[in-house]
């Protein structure tokens, strides 16, 4: 079986013991079911990575003796700050999800035209509480190190107002391609719209700033999930680290 990697948002040190409560408890100790002397991976969402042995394991909580640093680096030379417009339920987990695994370093939820979704101010704290765990899990899952950041929700007009970037509109009416942009930087900011896309009014909003392009992404119109890892694979692929 794989080695399990867990997230702790705490120091960690060779030869310190540490607790997994909680969420990291709830997933190795009640999902995988793993025993004392079961190896770890841990990881502080800052780039640190150690191997870590499962010591101890209570009713509540369990304890991992941390080992040796880990070495290795899966992040992306590209940076990719993702504005996605807010879809319902699964759709935005989806794309959430998949949009970490492929290295986006920051997501920034967006409210649009089109948006269908109303969340209030707690339903917007419970919603990015949610979304955080999602991207915690992919992270574990993919083998990454750094936590992406997990913005709060804005509003369409207010995205990205003081970033000088590239910054890509995904437009199915856009006459640019992503073979005729390079960026000239290694940051790329990349808008997608939710269910029912940008409105025309918002596009036209966005054109008006400086380095801001509507890019079309093939004939075919996408949903929003769809989109989020599509464009971003082709992205990795054209100036990242997929080869």
């Amino acid at each position: 079986m794989r080695i399990p990697r867990i997230y702790l948002p705490s120091r960690l040190e060779p030869n310190h013991l540490v607790e997994l409560n909680e969420r990291p408890f709830q997933h190795v100790i009640k999902v995988l079911r793993l025993k004392i002397n079961s190896k770890l991976i841990l990881f502080d969402g800052f780039g640190n990575e150690y191997s870590a042995v499962l010591t101890e394991i209570n009713k509540k909580n369990a304890f991992a003796k941390i080992e040796n640093a880990i070495n290795t680096n899966t992040e992306s030379n590209l940076i990719i700050h993702l504005g996605l417009g807010i879809s319902k339920g699964e759709r935005m987990d989806y794309a959430i999800q998949k949009s970490v695994e492929l290295g986006v370093n920051e997501i920034t939820p967006l409210f649009t035209e089109h948006c269908v979704v109303n969340l209030d101010e707690k339903r917007i704290n419970k919603r990015l509480l949610h979304w955080q765990g999602i991207i915690i899990s992919a992270c574990e899952q993919c083998g990454r190190n750094f936590i992406p950041i997990l913005n709060q929700p804005v509003s369409l007009t207010n995205w990205s107002s003081n970033r000088n970037e590239l910054c890509l509109i995904l437009d199915p009416l856009a006459s640019n391609s992503f073979k005729t942009i390079k960026p000239e930087s290694e940051s790329v900011n990349l808008i997608i719209g939710p269910e029912g896309g940008l409105s025309s009014d918002e596009i036209a909003e966005l054109n008006l700033k400086d380095n801001y392009y509507p890019v079309k992404f093939g004939p075919r119109i996408l949903r929003t999930e769809t989109a989020a890892v599509s464009v971003i694979t082709a992205i990795q692929l054209l100036w990242g680290d997929l080869l």
